[in-house]
């Protein structure tokens, strides 16, 4: 609450706890300490999943290419970078689509 979070009138589907909607419109459980998805009365689902997913999958694909960053810093063979590039390559081209898919 210190950062701006206010209190809400929703509460945690796994222990009941008041849920915080943070300064991004996040909800989060104090109690459970992760984020909440709020799912509004009419919205679908399963594209609520679907964003959940695509969230997921871009945070992994981020973390590969900060681990590929490193080891590209630390590897002195050009053939052993080329491959790294190669990889490099690809999760950024998985990246940009995978960023694609989630605004649609």
């Amino acid at each position: 609450m210190r950062q701006g979070a206010t209190l809400t009138g929703l509460a945690c589907p796994a222990c009941s706890a008041p849920l915080l909607k943070l300064k991004n419109g996040d909800f989060w459980c104090a109690r459970c300490e992760k984020k909440v998805i709020v799912v509004k009365e009419g919205e679908e689902q399963t594209s609520v999943a679907h964003s959940i997913a695509f969230d997921s999958l871009e945070a992994m694909l981020l973390t590969k290419v900060q681990e590929i960053q490193e080891k590209m810093r630390q590897e002195k063979n050009m053939d052993e970078l080329q491959k790294l590039a190669y990889a490099l390559s690809g999760l950024l081209d998985n990246l940009e689509k995978t960023r694609k898919a989630k605004k649609t």
